[in-house]
């Protein structure tokens, strides 16, 4: 099972440093347990801290899950100016409008000299995911399959078990991660209806 982990400083009291130091030791965490991808996605930072930022989580993952095949990857959220600078193994697209499509992204890291990148994208529906294996992407995060609730109340609606399957169905190429509520007692059920691993935030936090 494939697991993909997702950054937020947001969730981490204290100072700015201080959020940025425990998120590169939270990298390295993972890193060390073997988790296989690790996208940062810290929207408020502009490219200059993102860069550097990113820098220091790729050298935190690379020392702590060593080499091979099965070492941990590094992607970027969007920015495929700032994971080539930050030679980081590949980037996330999101379908906002005016980022490259995965194809483009693997021409920029062969210009740059890179390896071949991974490319993951997110999907919402049926359908994105049918057009994002096509377009070539390497994962799909696909959700949210459960509801977020807050309260007791559900504040975000879940698309459920049976649209996962479907998705998983239609990825094609593209192996589909299961994005939005899920837990580690949920990720067996995930995997049952064909997703390759589990995607989130929250999921990974304790790690």
């Amino acid at each position: 099972m494939l697991r993909y982990a997702i950054t937020d400083r947001g969730a981490i009291a204290g100072t700015a440093l201080y959020r940025q130091k425990c998120l590169i030791q939270q990298a390295s965490g993972w890193a060390a347990a073997g988790i296989d991808f690790i996208q940062v996605r810290e929207k408020d930072l502009g490219a200059g801290a993102l860069t550097d930022l990113v820098r220091e989580v790729v050298a935190a993952v690379r020392g702590a899950s060593g080499g091979g095949e099965r070492r941990t990857r590094v992607l970027v959220s969007r920015r495929v100016d700032i994971a080539v600078a930050a030679e980081a193994d590949g980037v996330h697209l999101t379908g906002a409008g005016g980022e490259l499509t995965a194809e483009q992204v693997r021409a920029v890291y062969r210009r740059a000299g890179l390896a071949e990148p991974v490319v993951s994208g997110s999907c919402h529906t049926v359908a994105e995911v049918e057009r994002a294996s096509e377009a070539g992407v390497d994962l799909v995060l696909f959700g949210p399959v459960f509801g977020k609730m807050a309260g007791g109340v559900e504040v975000v609606s879940g698309v459920g078990l049976e649209a996962l399957r479907r998705a998983c169905a239609a990825g094609g190429t593209a192996r589909v991660l299961a994005l939005g509520g899920v837990t580690a007692e949920l990720a067996e059920v995930c995997t049952e209806a064909g997703a390759a691993g589990i995607a989130g935030i929250r999921v990974f936090a304790g790690r």
